[in-house]
């Protein structure tokens, strides 16, 4: 979800507002997907490595992240939507935490679709944490295979992302589902996210279903995936430079 400092600047504004404007976005996303029969959609909140960024606006985004949890909360169980979070939630606070568990308890048994928040997120991290809990569990290396990492991923219930879309212009994948975006198609939109709206989401759902994916199988073997799950992704900045 790159673009919401840039276009916060455009603005005259502080980087702040452009996060504020950010989430509205992910609502008008998210309402989006649930009509499109998209099941999982997946947002690149804070990255591991966005802890190096002003000390002011990181706070100012953990506030805005405690905040919009809070207040959104009984609006997507009343939809249905289950919310996850993945990342090294004990890296939070006590008080993120807290809340943290709160959404994930009073949402785990809804079934009109999941909305993934990566927050404190790294793909690196991921893969790190899921080989330490195989080391940890004690199995042998002669056992280790994709599978028994796949299970130790944050989120092993999730199917892996069919469609990755970056704001902003941005062209990198900036840790983000590496295990899980292997074969996932990527999306480019000049748009910056909080300009993003229903007809950018219909378009890039459009020019995925256009795609054949192959998987590695030779061009005679067509394989197309539909509907798509949608993962949006930010820069290694995480919260939209």
């Amino acid at each position: 979800m790159d673009g919401n400092g840039r276009w916060a600047r455009r603005k005259g504004r502080p980087a702040s507002f452009g996060h504020r404007q950010g989430v509205r976005a992910i609502k008008r996303v998210l309402e989006a997907c649930e009509e499109l029969g998209v099941h999982v959609l997946s947002i690149y909140a804070f990255s591991t490595e966005n802890w190096a960024r002003p000390r002011a606006e990181v706070r100012a985004l953990m506030r805005l992240f405690h905040e919009t949890m809070q207040r959104e909360i009984e609006e997507m169980h009343r939809r249905g939507v289950r919310i996850v979070v993945s990342g090294r939630r004990d890296e939070l606070s006590p008080r993120m935490r807290e809340r943290i568990d709160e959404a994930m308890t009073r949402t785990a048994n809804n079934k009109n679709g999941v909305l993934n928040v990566c927050l404190n997120y790294g793909g690196r991290a991921e893969i790190v944490d899921a080989v330490r809990r195989l080391i940890a569990e004690g199995m042998p290396g002669s056992e280790v295979d994709e599978a028994a990492i796949s299970a130790r991923m944050y989120q092993p219930e999730l199917p892996d992302p069919d469609l990755i879309i970056r704001t902003a212009g941005e062209r990198r994948v900036s840790n983000f589902l590496l295990w899980q975006g292997a074969y996932a198609e990527m999306l480019v939109t000049e748009t910056l996210w909080p300009d993003f709206d229903v007809a950018d989401l219909k378009a890039a759902l459009a020019d995925y279903a256009s795609r054949v994916r192959r998987f590695g199988a030779r061009p005679t073997d067509e394989i197309v995936s539909s509907p798509p799950r949608v993962e949006v992704a930010r820069s290694a900045g995480g919260a939209g430079a």
